[in-house]
């Protein structure tokens, strides 16, 4: 598959208004009325492993496009002015209620991510998370489903996104 510079969408300057808004570098436009230039860079997401007491890994459906339906780890974007570690433990609480009280930097891993027919390129920053109970779990906002896997048994087909497969793969060794 050929290369896709990451603004072709973006025909008309943000700042002037006039379709003078061309390919500047790899990952840059320009334009060539007022001189703006716009580097795309990439979007910053985090997802978590969390293992209950039994070695079981922690896993969520997804509620929302893109990958509806399909698995995956909690986690999400990372917010503005919020490091990895505030969105990783937001993310938790918001999809699932529950609190981390410890975690730590796995690995990360390219991604792209498709949403409203843009492709947005992310890294996505791997964190081994740990929560004192599991008692008032209840999955919510992009989760519809959340449940506890054999790690034996995962079947990385059912993970709609490239990165959390690869994710799992190394975790999992």
């Amino acid at each position: 598959m050929g290369y896709t510079h990451p603004l072709k969408d973006f025909q008309f300057c943000p700042i002037c208004g006039e379709k003078t808004f061309l390919i500047y570098n790899e990952k840059a436009k320009k334009c060539s009325h007022c001189h703006f230039e716009y580097y795309y860079n990439t979007a910053s997401s985090v997802a978590a492993f969390i293992i209950n007491p039994k070695g079981e890994l922690l896993l969520c459906r997804r509620a929302k496009a893109p990958y509806k339906g399909t698995l995956d780890l909690p986690g999400g974007f990372v917010d503005l002015h919020e490091t990895a570690e505030e969105a990783v433990m937001r993310e938790i609480k918001e999809e699932l209620n529950l609190r981390v009280n410890e975690l730590s930097y796995c690995f990360s891993l390219p991604n792209t991510y498709p949403y409203s027919g843009f492709t947005i390129h992310t890294l996505d920053l791997f964190f081994e998370c740990h929560v004192n109970s599991f008692d008032n779990m209840q999955p919510a906002d992009d989760v519809s489903e959340a449940f506890f896997a054999n790690t034996n048994a995962i079947n990385l087909d059912d993970f709609g996104l490239i990165s959390i497969r690869k994710g799992l793969e190394l975790f999992l060794k």
